[in-house]
């Protein structure tokens, strides 16, 4: 299917034809990296650079054609630059991070965008990021929470809604929910589907949800990050201005081994941890509230003061905050009064506070 796909795509390519030289797309040789699989597509014009801004019509249209093709669900085509030129002005927020030959930083509109990420899976980073998220907008902050996690997209889950969302052309509409604006590929794909791509795709995918859906003015943005330190890391680091990153771990040696990674790789592309959050950080009993140090306890901070990053806080392995989180009611809109929730909206406040001061970003909130 993927193969006949790219045959079928590939040939419409061929009746867009570059209005400069009269050549089509595919025999001009512009078409690179064309990937089709479970009817999403992706591929580059390589242009000269010195054209490169009069080439958006010729983009817009390869990839209006790529999408009319049947059992095409999505395309998505990007520019790409093979000759240097003398670079084009910048705004400060972009300048800051900006990569040479990336073009404009994407989600200009955002006002902050923070990555909250884990060097390990499993430590229950995309709960936490869903409940600050949450937090934050229940303070009455514009928020998007983006679901980076290509291969593991827990969002919908998450956030309790299968919806899929709506487009006009190009553009996605994301999903509202609890207050916020949110996108998943989870949205867009079946539930079952596996997503056996190649860090291209992935890359190209993430670059979508930033560029092409329609997330309006934001004060704040928290991306859930995949596990790791790979092609998703590196495409937020360079494609978008973040304001920072939150590492989550456990207590254990293992997962701090790993934290300390994500901390280091962060601190290598010039993102600032803005700190550590030391979840499962003790088991509650749901039948006595008896507590148990089931993986140790303290263990993120101490590793934060090793690295000289800020400690957060901690929350604790409790059952309700698992069984909120799979119903798709986030414990803090769910149980605002819980010490669980209030913990979230501590951390929430302190991590807007510190992306604000990043950013000069407005405006501030007050927790209860």
């Amino acid at each position: 299917m993927g193969d006949s796909l790219a045959a079928a795509v590939s040939a419409a390519l061929r009746a867009v034809k570059d209005p400069a030289t009269g050549k089509d797309v595919v025999s001009a040789g512009m078409v690179q990296g064309l990937v089709a699989r479970d009817g999403l597509v992706q591929f580059s014009l390589e242009v000269p650079r010195e054209r490169a801004a009069q080439m958006e019509p010729l983009r817009a249209a390869a990839q209006a054609a790529a999408a009319a093709v049947p059992g095409v669900l999505n395309a998505t085509a990007v520019l790409t630059a093979h000759r240097t030129a003398a670079p084009q002005p910048a705004t400060p927020r972009q300048a800051a991070r900006a990569p040479s030959g990336q073009g404009p930083m994407l989600l200009p509109e955002v006002g902050a965008i923070v990555a909250v990420a884990s060097g390990k899976g499993g430590v229950g980073k995309s709960t936490t990021a869903v409940n600050l998220a949450v937090a934050l907008a229940m303070q009455g902050l514009r928020v998007g929470l983006l679901d980076a996690d290509i291969y593991g997209p827990s969002l919908p889950q998450m956030l309790g809604t299968r919806e899929k969302p709506r487009a006009s052309g190009n553009i996605i509409t994301p999903l509202s929910r609890w207050g916020l604006k949110a996108m998943s590929i989870g949205f867009l794909v079946d539930e079952e589907t596996p997503m056996i791509w190649r860090g291209p795709m992935v890359m190209g995918a993430l670059e979508q949800m930033m560029g092409q859906v329609e997330w309006g003015a934001l004060d704040i943005m928290v991306v859930d990050m995949p596990p790791g330190t790979g092609d998703a890391q590196l495409t937020m680091s360079q494609r978008v201005p973040l304001a920072g990153a939150v590492i989550v771990s456990t207590p254990q040696d293992v997962a701090l081994l790993d934290a300390r990674r994500g901390v280091r790789m962060f601190e290598k592309v010039n993102v600032p941890v803005l700190g550590v959050i030391e979840n499962m950080s003790y088991f509650c009993c749901p039948n006595c509230n008896h507590r148990t140090d089931m993986f140790g306890h303290g263990g993120a901070r101490r590793e934060a003061e090793r690295l000289g990053v800020e400690f957060l806080g901690e929350l604790p392995l409790k059952l309700e905050i698992r069984e909120l989180a799979d119903a798709g009611t986030p414990i803090v809109t769910a149980r605002p009064d819980s010490p669980e929730a209030a913990e979230y909206r501590r951390i929430a406040a302190r991590v807007w506070e510190k992306a604000r001061a990043a950013t000069q970003a407005a405006p501030a909130i007050v927790v209860d």
